[in-house]
């Protein structure tokens, strides 16, 4: 007989190595090595010398058939806009989120609204039973013929019921309790969560069947096992937000068709999920006026404009490094901010400490908060409140300057329609373009002209 070979795979990125190493040399972590069964390589040299004549051939784009297939919609909006439009047939969608978030029950919902309109969805679980999966269906109201449960982990039996049922969409709960029997590693390891992922890709391209994966998170909030599988799939959604919160925000991070960063906001109610469908009222509503540290910023998610609320808190620090500490932004940019804010204007922040949160849980990533960031600061230490009726918007360079944002008008637009009065924008942004009139825009060229501008007194 031959000797069986063996190899050790990093279960945290993937790296393979012919031997045991306590540290994985691709991502550092220790005792993440696990030894695997290595694949015979005969079937690949088989494949390699396959008939020329069943391969396939290149062809020019010109001659290429375009055959346009209507996306499949839902009920819930909100959902339909993160995937741009609806869901894509013969796509492969990989959704995950923290424990507890709401990932079955967001995809046990899409799957009851796909089946009331008259389309097969085939539910498999692979964590929970047929009864359990039933009883958060009647916790749900759900209760429709076409909405198929599986409770099966095996993936051949999978395919094979796919196959039999043709459904015309699909849910696996989740892709880390899937194996493959010809793969010795355990479920959830590298090689399984890759081998899976590579055969539903298959079935779901071959079928025309849209296909969405539940993913779990590791601890720092990334999906679990290897890179590889975002690259692999065709849409990559995170559900967020916090358990003792009822918002949650699905957010589209990779997406082969459509726009990536939209995203969808629902409230978790008892009877499940609900879409909302005007966010900036919800970040808004418990805005204290006349607070002291306190803008209002419209950021762009995606192609949807959303006013939140950014609060900031200076106070004398009692150690000798004073804190820089940030909630839904970056915290490496306050520090940054602050320095201009010293260097630029004046204003002595080296002994002070900065707290700074967006308020409702949201994460904001874009420059164009830099502006709004720099004048919570400002205000909170100086005393001096901002006016409530104004939006504040652009990024802020190193020397001072209000750099131009994008979309300006899908801005100001969702400002106006919320009743502020006045927005405070880069000067360069008016250019071009007539501001509803009902509101007043103010263009600014430095940090200076914005703070006289955005505080009272």
């Amino acid at each position: 007989m031959a000797k069986r070979k063996t190899k050790y795979v990093c279960q945290e990125c993937g790296y393979e190595s012919a031997r045991w190493m306590g540290k994985c040399p691709g991502c550092n972590s220790w005792n993440t090595l696990v030894e695997e069964i290595d694949a015979s390589s005969a079937g690949s040299r088989h494949a390699m010398g396959r008939d020329t004549k069943t391969a396939h051939r290149p062809e020019s784009i010109t001659t290429v058939e375009m055959q346009k297939e209507p996306r499949i919609t839902t009920i819930m909006k909100e959902f339909n806009r993160v995937l741009g439009g609806g869901i894509v047939p013969g796509s492969l969608a990989l959704i995950g989120g923290d424990p507890g978030i709401g990932k079955s029950t967001l995809l046990l919902q899409i799957s009851a609204q796909l089946a009331d309109k008259q389309l097969p969805v085939l539910y498999i679980s692979g964590e929970e039973s047929i009864r359990q999966t039933k009883l958060r269906a009647d916790r749900l109201g759900i209760n429709t013929e076409l909405l198929y449960v599986l409770a099966e982990t095996n993936l051949m039996d999978i395919i094979n019921q796919i196959e039999q049922t043709k459904p015309a969409f699909v849910v696996i709960d989740s892709i880390q309790t899937i194996y493959r029997e010809e793969v010795t590693s355990a479920p959830g390891s590298v090689s399984q969560v890759r081998e899976s992922t590579s055969e539903l890709m298959r079935v779901a391209k071959s079928n025309g069947i849209p296909i969405f994966i539940v993913g779990h998170v590791t601890k720092e909030g990334a999906i679990a096992g290897p890179r590889m599988l975002e690259h692999m799939v065709d849409a990559v959604l995170y559900f967020e937000g916090e358990q003792h919160h009822t918002y949650r925000i699905l957010r589209g991070v990779k997406n082969r068709f459509g726009s990536t960063h939209e995203m969808g906001i629902f409230e978790m109610k008892e009877e499940g999920l609900r879409e909302v469908m005007n966010p900036s009222e919800i970040f808004l509503e418990e805005r204290s006026q006349g607070a002291a540290g306190s803008t209002v910023v419209a950021s762009m998610e995606g192609t949807r404009p959303v006013l939140v609320e950014i609060q900031a808190l200076i106070s004398p620090t009692s150690f000798g490094n004073p804190r820089r500490m940030a909630t839904g932004i970056d915290t490496n940019r306050i520090p940054l901010l602050m320095a201009v804010l010293e260097k630029r204007v004046g204003l002595m922040l080296q002994n002070q400490d900065a707290y700074i949160k967006v308020a409702g849980g949201v994460k904001l990533d874009e420059p164009a908060i830099d502006l709004a960031v720099a004048v919570s600061i400002a205000s909170s230490f100086r005393n001096q409140p901002t006016k409530p009726e104004d939006i504040i918007i652009g990024e802020v360079g190193l020397t001072g300057e209000i750099r131009r944002v994008s979309r300006i008008e899908q801005r100001v637009q969702e400002a106006a329609k919320l009743g502020f009065k006045r927005v405070i924008c880069p000067d360069k942004n008016l250019e071009g373009w007539t501001a509803p009139a009902p509101i007043h825009v103010i263009g600014v060229n430095t940090v200076q002209e914005a703070l006289e501008e955005g505080l009272i007194g």
